[in-house]
């Protein structure tokens, strides 16, 4: 018999979930997460998944528990004779800890991987790692989806007449020369130097922006200190307009002052991790349909490759 397709949720997830089920076209699974009074967590599944190929959709993003509580998800549906069991996690954490920058640091991302495989997960599906290289740390297959295709159509519809790309350090400047590339616009750069984490001592913009409408692309949004600094240095250079497009809105500390306060005309985010309060100046997308898609196409053992960028750039 085949085997059939059953999608769940952590509980941190679970808004995504369903509308990823929605477009996948079946309801979301059952289950519970129980948390003992120490804080113990125990995942259950309240229906049978033996033989089934198993979705767990679950973002890693803070608290820890919940990179805890998928991982005894996978170990939950491999005891209960699942046929295959795929972690889908739009946002990857502990992506940016993918090498040893500095004497005595954990490579994180490595250890997450190496936890996930572990614990029994035959493939990984996720998006917009912070470091594409991520996925060789794993021996299993990793589809890695990428929000240009959610972005690219909302930049179309903005209908900006001088537009430029922007990178927001020279890490993203791969990412934002293939969007460029894309709408055959110009691109510059702002190179940043940091003291430490989440500080910026000193940023410059490599390129000219004169009367340009400049579009800011990056993968993470933490505090939000890096892109309001850039705006506002991108606004001195002579930019008409400034807006940002960020996969993943993580917006700790004091990211939502920082937005608000800065020159961006706007933030524009995707669903990977809920937000934790509405601001007029932050836009959401949902990455539910690109993911049923590729659930669906993983599912029925059919290619991917019309969800990435290039494929769009053959079309275009």
């Amino acid at each position: 018999m085949n085997p059939s397709a059953k999608i769940f949720s952590g509980t941190a997830s679970k808004y995504l979930a369903e509308k990823i089920a929605a477009k996948f076209g079946i309801p979301l699974g059952q289950s519970l997460t129980q948390k003992f009074s120490d804080g113990e967590l125990q995942p259950m599944f309240q229906e049978s998944i033996r033989g089934d190929i198993v979705f767990l959709v679950q973002s890693t993003f803070s608290p820890a528990e919940n990179i805890l509580e998928l991982l005894l998800m996978i170990d939950a549906a491999k005891r209960a004779s699942a046929y295959k069991v795929i972690p889908v996690i739009p946002y990857y954490g502990y992506a940016r800890q993918d090498r040893k920058d500095k004497p005595r640091v954990a490579i994180g991302s490595k250890l997450i991987a190496n936890m996930l495989e572990a614990a029994g997960a035959d493939r990984v599906i996720t998006m917009d790692l912070h470091a594409a290289q991520i996925q060789g740390y794993f021996d299993i297959p990793v589809d890695h989806l990428e929000s240009s295709s959610i972005f690219i159509p909302y930049i179309e519809s903005l209908k900006l007449e001088n537009l430029t790309f922007a990178a927001p350090d020279v890490g993203s400047a791969n990412r934002i020369r293939e969007v460029a590339s894309y709408f055959e616009a110009e691109m510059v750069i702002c190179d940043k130097h940091r003291k430490r984490a989440n500080e910026i001592a000193s940023m410059v913009v490599i390129g000219d922006v004169t009367d340009r409408d400049v579009v800011l692309i990056d993968d993470i949004c933490d505090t939000g200190g890096t892109l309001a600094k850039a705006a506002a240095l991108l606004k001195e250079k002579g930019a008409r307009s400034v807006r940002a497009l960020i996969t993943h809105p993580v917006l700790s500390g004091k990211a939502y002052e920082n937005i608000e306060n800065s020159v961006l005309e706007e933030l524009v985010v995707c669903d990977t991790i809920p937000l934790q309060k509405e601001s007029k100046k932050i836009k959401v997308l949902s990455v539910a349909e690109l993911f049923g898609v590729a659930l669906r196409n993983a599912f029925e053992n059919k290619s991917i490759t019309s969800l990435f960028m290039h494929a769009q750039r053959r079309d275009k």
